[in-house]
């Protein structure tokens, strides 16, 4: 049977990549495809994944900057020297970005940034993120360059920091306790931390990276009055330490790629009155009157911290970059190892075991939608209007807990496919889930971001209309139906959605009356299946979506596997409740396993070209001694002589 087909001549792309026709009635064959075929295949790949025609703009810098020598990885630093890279290397990216303002108004650079810095380095990712997008971001949204000279932390002259969350309040933190005093005296403020539980917990405000000015949110009083909260710029340190009334204590060691968090307070520390960063959300005037346009204390909240929705896309960001170069390690590390064969003195390489390369291909399959997923939500940020903005930031927000978990399972994977080696931080693997641990925390907990977004999701949302009971599919018409057309799949993906909704509405509706709480707990694991099936079905939908942009024919079709692949792995938990409605056969239910084992023999072959599309610089795979043929030899010369 011939796997793939050719088209005579491959149409070229305006503005992008150019691809080289492939001649009619080729000989390649999917187990030995020539060079140039599997060039082009490759490229439209890459195309695809990398945001097209704007690749260059968006990816080229951070892709180039990450392949030089001071992006290697580096034996035998302390937690703190592994710090002080970090924050040296932060440097670096400054020095690359050109203007450090438009970077930090640009959603696609930004987030771009950290899937590339998360391959090397995740401490990287944490406090670029912070500078560049809460600090430096926040700034900006509330009047920018036009009310203030921001150059000596575009400079880097001083590192930007954020100080929002609190030893006692993480995702309340709209019961945040630090408090910022008008003095009607001075006209400014006096930023104080009233209790052990208002210290800010986490930050990045050690000495290490030099002298650091902050953003912190803290509580607006007025003559005693509670305006709400809003960010405060407050200098915390300079060449020889901390400023007067502030206290800074190093936190214990946290898993992952180290960063220099801390326990901040304040001791009356008092701050000018241009401290206060205003915008609509609320202004002081003269006398002391806030005018805003929000009426509650909880929404100019959300509106002052309002770049913690950029934050959630660049740990999408960060997810789906370290789960490609988990993948491209681990399938290069299949091919080069070799392991005894079911003949005497035979040695097969890992990848001729299903048990092998098949949770490696499903892990390919869902990077793939996780990456173009990341891409329409990141657009959809960029472009959104005023009256978008609720809907957009809970796909965002949805994205982002969908991703980062997707994200850990996968890097966990490829760490154990690669055995006893994957465990050295020197083979880059051992440390992928232990970042991401971060990112499924950063920007809002994963568990309460989606709770808030399933709440939101039960009537503000309409999932795709489900036949009812007496309105079943006939055999007939589901009788007909293939588990090889992604497209029908993916309608299967949506009934699913609409499942759980229908049944969080009811349990909602079931829970006793009166008791706001109670009724919640009946309805939210039904909702909190209702936002996961949502998820995956916009990532079906990117997927589809890129699909239908192939140029390439050995690049369609082998995105149109893996698009069927990813969607038999979503559907095969669900299987049951879609018998049960008439949307699936038993005969469906029977075939999937094999299914799953059929598209998974066609992609078999073809993982190498999978991940070459990924794109990873050579220096950086040439440093990863696992992920190369010569892997005995590099770990000799890691260990030297002794």
């Amino acid at each position: 049977m011939t796997l793939l087909t050719f088209q005579e001549q491959v149409p070229r792309r305006p503005g992008g990549l150019q691809h080289a026709p492939i001649p009619p009635n080729s000989a390649t064959s999917p187990t030995s495809p020539t060079s140039d075929a599997a060039d082009t295949t490759t490229g439209d790949l890459t195309y695809l994944l990398f945001d097209r025609g704007d690749r260059e703009r968006i990816h080229g810098t951070w892709r180039r900057l990450i392949s030089t020598e001071e992006f290697r990885y580096r034996p035998g630093l302390t937690a703190a020297q592994r710090t002080a890279l970090s924050y040296s290397r932060l440097r670096k990216v400054n020095d690359a970005v050109g203007h450090a303002v438009d970077l930090a108004d640009d959603p696609y650079r930004l987030a771009s940034l950290h899937e590339w810095a998360g391959v090397v380095d995740g401490a990287l990712g944490t406090l670029a993120g912070i500078h560049y997008n809460l600090f430096l971001g926040s700034l900006i949204d509330h009047g920018g360059t036009d009310e203030r000279d921001l150059s000596e932390f575009s400079s880097m002259r001083r590192t930007g920091t954020f100080l929002c969350t609190e030893l006692a309040h993480g995702n309340d933190a709209a019961a945040l306790r630090t408090t910022a005093e008008l003095d009607r005296r001075t006209g400014g403020f006096i930023l104080h931390t009233p209790t052990p539980g208002a210290q800010k917990f986490m930050p990045n405000t050690s000495l290490t990276g030099g002298p650091k000015t902050a953003l912190v949110a803290a509580r607006l009083l007025v003559d005693g009055e509670d305006q709400g909260v809003f960010l405060f710029l407050t200098p915390l340190s300079g060449a020889s330490g901390p400023l007067p009334g502030i206290r800074v204590r190093c936190l214990p060691e946290r898993t992952g790629s180290p960063v220099d968090h801390c326990l901040t307070s304040f001791d009356q520390v008092r701050l000018p009155r241009e401290a206060l960063l205003e915008a609509e959300h609320g202004r002081l005037d003269r006398s002391g009157a806030l005018a805003s346009r929000l009426g509650s204390r909880r929404k100019r909240f959300l509106r002052s911290i309002g770049r913690v929705t950029a934050g959630k896309l660049c740990m999408s960001a960060a997810g789906t970059g370290v789960t490609r170069a988990a993948l491209a390690i681990s399938v290069r590390h299949a091919h080069h190892r070799r392991i005894s064969g079911p003949k005497a003195g035979e040695r097969v390489p890992l990848t001729a075991h299903r048990s092998h390369h098949g949770p490696l291909l499903r892990g390919l399959a869902t990077a793939y939608a996780m990456t173009f997923l990341h891409r329409r939500v990141v657009s959809r940020w960029a472009r959104h209007e005023p009256a978008d903005r609720d809907a957009v930031e809970r796909l965002v927000a949805v994205a982002k807990g969908w991703i980062t978990w997707q994200a850990r399972a996968i890097t966990i994977e490829c760490r154990e496919r690669c055995g006893a080696q994957g465990l050295f931080s020197v083979n880059a693997l051992a440390d992928f889930p232990l970042n991401l641990e971060g990112a499924i925390t950063a920007e809002g907990d994963n568990l309460v971001i989606w709770l808030k977004a399933a709440g939101e999701m039960l009537f503000q949302h309409r999932a795709e209309p489900s036949a009812s009971q007496h309105d079943r599919p006939s055999a007939r018409d589901v009788t007909g139906r293939d588990l090889t057309d992604p497209r029908w799949l993916r309608d299967l993906l949506a009934e699913v959605e609409s499942l759980w909704q229908n049944r969080a509405r009811a349990d909602l509706r079931r829970g006793p009356a009166g008791n706001t709480l109670g009724r919640w707990n009946a309805a939210s694991s039904a909702a909190l299946r209702m936002v996961s099936a949502h998820a995956q079905l916009q990532a079906a939908d990117s997927f589809l979506d890129a699909i239908d942009q192939a140029v390439d024919p050995t690049a369609r079709a082998l995105l149109h596997r893996l698009c069927r692949l990813f969607l038999l792995d979503q559907l095969a938990e669900h299987t049951g409740d879609l018998l049960a409605d008439g949307h699936l056969t038993a005969q469906h239910v029977r075939a999937l396993p094999a299914a799953v084992d059929a598209v998974t023999a066609e992609l078999a072959p073809h993982m190498t070209a999978l991940v070459d599309a990924f794109d990873l610089p050579a220096e950086f795979l040439a440093s990863v001694p696992v992920a190369n043929s010569s892997y005995i030899d590099d770990f000799d010369r890691l260990v030297g002589g002794g």
